[in-house]
């Protein structure tokens, strides 16, 4: 019987056969460096500490659910993408992962750009400092009110996404007295090896516009013809959660090949070229994600390598890494609630949180994993799936890992690689209180992003 015609509809829960699923870890107690930020560790104690601060001492003073990002991590990250692609590139940081006001401070004292999609990640930028000239602004369908805003602040580029916004951008700049720099997002038709809602590369999909039959060359002819453009260069983003290099050297190619098509037609050479983001981080042990001077090495060298057989002089590289830079730098700390074995098959584990703070699971299948964080334990590994407390049978935070036996309720665990996207995405599913974001360097602790609460809710609800 096929998966769509099952009788109970598609089963989500899944019964792993018995050696489906990895073997349990060594130790339990042992924290993957590839998966947690760099200032994790666990005290003789037998209790994780972040930033120089115990979790039990955090979850105290900020509750859980929450999240809890590594400061110094962060910056780290920042520098060694800086330094790895140096003056002579742009490194652009991916504001969709998680963008707070504190975030934004550090990136620009750090010497990263910042990439937006939308006002409200415009504002938040600009009110934090960011000079508009290190700002790109991205986005399928930017609304007139939000391009305005874009070119009356002075945003570095404006990366176009379609005929239509061509105009557009070009009507605004043109009324408001202002040459507006722009790129143009073509798909390459590069098929990313990832999830299909975050590949992006490939014709039959909303963004950019499409390689094949000449329509990113028209889409040049006629940004060109226009006294509000200045067209510096081509964007390209094949996906996300990418560790394969092939893709972008595809990519890259067909880029060069456009831009070579551009100079025998215009006689114009486009200064830059944005290879976009989407470079993988681990999520699980398993995951093996290339470092960042690994990554500008091979995009210099394939670039470089195309432009030379196009006889192009070398244009200037942009990227946009977001995920890379974040994600690895926080953790969700949760609190057990409920522990529910099932006979010959695993134990669901209820935490605080779920799917309003991590929808990644449920939307992507998203691979998590997950430890005993408020003391050590030396009990066998059980099989488990963590869950949250939302009415929802697909509301699954880590759908299967392991964890000590002696688990109970009151413990805190936390899921490490939650700095990207589940802040971002979070909702207030259930009227759920979003959690807050807890910088945490040096051992202090500070909220940036903090707690909702019930008042918030019921102040938007105007009856």
């Amino acid at each position: 019987m096929s998966r769509s015609a099952h009788p109970a509809g598609p089963r989500h829960a899944d019964v792993l056969p018995e050696g489906h699923y990895s073997a349990p870890p060594a130790d339990l107690n042992a924290l993957d460096p590839k998966v947690w930020s760099r200032t994790v560790t666990r005290t003789p104690e037998g209790v994780v500490s972040t930033g120089g601060i115990e979790v039990t001492r955090l979850a105290e003073e900020f509750g859980t659910p929450a999240y809890f990002i590594d400061e110094a991590d962060f910056r780290a990250r920042c520098q060694a993408w800086r330094d790895a692609f140096g003056s002579d590139a742009d490194v652009f940081y991916a504001g969709k992962a998680f963008l707070s006001r504190a975030v934004v401070r550090w990136l620009h004292e750090e010497g990263l750009n910042l990439d937006v999609c939308s006002g409200g990640e415009l504002s938040t930028a600009l009110a934090a400092g960011m000079p508009a000239e290190r700002i790109a602004f991205h986005g399928n369908n930017k609304t007139p009110e939000e391009i305005e805003r874009a070119i009356d602040a002075g945003v570095g580029r404006i990366v176009l996404d379609s005929f239509q916004e061509i105009v557009r951008v070009a009507h605004i700049a043109e009324r408001l007295g202002k040459r507006q720099r722009v790129q143009i997002r073509v798909t390459v038709g590069v098929e990313a090896h990832t999830h299909e809602f975050i590949a992006t590369a490939h014709e039959d999909q909303k963004f950019g516009i499409a390689l094949a039959g000449g329509q990113a060359a028209e889409a040049v002819r006629r940004a060109l013809k226009l006294d509000g453009l200045e067209l510096i260069g081509i964007h390209s983003h094949i996906g996300s959660q990418i560790f394969d290099m092939a893709g972008f050297e595809v990519s890259a190619r067909r880029v060069v090949q456009l831009l070579a098509e551009v100079r025998d037609e215009h006689g114009v050479e486009l200064p830059e070229i944005d290879l976009g983001g989407g470079l993988g981080i681990a999520y699980t042990s398993d995951d093996d994600p290339r470092e960042p001077h690994e990554i500008a090495e091979a995009l210099r060298e394939i670039v470089t390598r195309e432009c030379a057989a196009a006889k192009l002089s070398t244009p200037r590289i942009s990227v946009e890494p977001g995920r890379a830079i974040v994600g690895p730098t926080a953790f969700t700390l949760y609190e057990v609630g409920t522990i529910k074995p099932l006979e010959g098959l695993r134990t669901y584990v209820s935490v605080d949180g779920g799917m309003s703070d991590n929808i990644r699971t449920a939307l992507y299948d998203a691979e998590y994993t997950v430890a005993l964080v408020s003391r050590s334990s030396d009990a066998e590994p059980v099989l488990v799936r963590v869950v949250g407390k939302h009415c929802e049978s697909g509301d699954i935070v880590v759908r299967d890992a392991f964890l000590p036996a002696d688990l109970a309720p009151g413990d805190l665990i936390a899921v490490p690689a939650t700095g990207a996207y589940c802040r971002s995405m979070a909702s207030n599913y259930n009227h759920a209180l979003r959690p807050p974001v807890v910088a945490v360097r040096d051992g202090e602790a500070r909220v940036i992003v903090r707690r909702e609460t019930e008042e918030d809710l019921l102040r938007l609800d105007v009856g």
